[in-house]
């Protein structure tokens, strides 16, 4: 019988931790929780990686190997045992961001594709990923969902970026391997959407390989599900969809506020729990057609989600249900749910060090924002501290 004190388990949670790792996580959070000092970090690191200067090693030591597994695949090998070995499969995430050259977005589909067919011959690595600004320019991600005519050119763009979706997405389903396409801004993601559908109708004919994501920080999202969903069972086809809340709430605020139409983003936290809770929910009531991967960090949607698969008498290692974190955050959810028999998924980012630190402000700055999370890593981290007498 799960609790709702499972996730207090520290021993558990930081069982693969050295002491030295334990030190090094509580000290960065520390440093997280604090905004001013996470904002003039951010600036100096921009700074320093912009000026050349010496400071990659400091950065790797730190923020880098805590919240990424290495430079390369073969560099995250070890942490990919390790963390199979308690029960925790691993999706390396080759976190580069921000490229806008086709032979940049050549070599990212190439990356993806070797990703995919490096994890066909690795049972800890049942998934593989990509963004769809990987493949493809925002601008015309931008147009084509905004039903804005195209150049003779972007045309050409459009078209590059399709072959490339589905060129990726048929190795995945060659492989046999589930590839999970994160979201991005709602301004672009229509067109994602409806390329990512036309993806699904053709390789989730027997099993979902083509996941979608649904941000639902976004209202509409449970309404998008509900016409995917019938759009599917009409032409005979999978769904699976990646279940998160969101990365981009302040930048999509901004936008409407600046541009004058109504914000995607729901009016409250509170309007956003329960929105995410209500398409898990739909899709746990409609795993026969839909297949889920939970990407949370919280506890109370957590064990909601345990107690919806009790209900149905699931069973835990259920193949059309996975939870999902990052990779150097929520140890104490991933690990004691594997722990339980679920299945669990790291989220593992990996590259070179200076085209990470995108997403590793980000990743600090999002930190910062969200109220309550890095508290509350620090109060665990503090606790298996003390239980260890460090």
């Amino acid at each position: 019988m799960v609790t709702n004190t499972l996730f207090n388990n520290t021993e558990t949670a930081f069982k693969l931790k050295s002491d030295s790792e334990l030190e090094r996580a509580y000290f960065l959070f520390k440093m997280i929780a604090n905004e001013p000092l996470v904002k003039i970090g951010t600036a100096a690191t921009r700074f320093a990686l912009n000026l050349h200067l010496p400071v990659e090693g400091l950065i790797r030591s730190t923020v880098f190997d805590h919240f990424c597994a290495g430079v390369n695949e073969e560099d995250c090998l070890p942490t990919v045992d390790n963390l199979y070995e308690a029960g925790v499969y691993s999706v390396l995430d080759y976190s580069v961001e921000g490229k806008a050259e086709e032979n940049q977005f050549d070599a990212t589909l190439a990356k993806i594709i070797e990703l995919t067919k490096f994890a066909e011959n690795k049972e800890a690595m049942p998934f593989s990923v990509f963004k769809p600004t990987g493949l493809g320019r925002f601008k015309i991600w931008e147009k084509v969902s905004a039903n804005m005519a195209l150049t003779e050119t972007e045309k050409g763009e459009w078209q590059r970026i399709r072959k490339r979706y589905d060129e990726v997405c048929k190795v995945a389903h060659d492989c046999s391997i589930s590839l999970l396409i994160d979201g991005e801004e709602s301004w672009m993601q229509a067109a994602a959407d409806a390329l990512c559908e036309e993806m699904m109708e053709k390789y989730n004919k027997e099993t979902p390989i083509v996941y979608n994501t649904l941000q639902c920080y976004r209202w509409d999202r449970i309404a998008y599900l509900k016409e995917a969903h019938k759009r599917a069972k009409l032409k005979g086809y999978k769904l699976g969809f990646k279940v998160v809340r969101g990365a981009y709430m302040e930048k999509e605020n901004d936008r409407a506020e600046e541009k004058g139409y109504k914000s995607p983003i729901c009016e409250s936290k509170q309007a956003t729990d329960d929105n995410f809770n209500e398409v898990m929910q739909y899709i746990l009531d409609n795993l026969e057609d839909i297949s889920l991967f939970l990407g949370t960090h919280n506890e109370a949607s957590s064990y909601l989600a345990i107690e919806i698969i009790a209900a149905k008498g699931l069973l835990k290692n259920d193949n059309r249900i996975w939870f999902g974190q990052l990779y150097g955050m929520s140890d104490h959810i991933s690990f004691n749910l594997a722990d339980e028999g679920f299945n669990v998924a790291k989220y593992i980012p990996f590259g070179p060090v200076k085209d990470v630190m995108p997403y590793l402000i980000r990743r600090a700055e999002e930190n910062t924002s969200v109220a309550g999370q890095t508290s509350r890593e620090l109060t665990l981290l503090k606790r298996e501290r003390e239980r260890r007498k460090i």
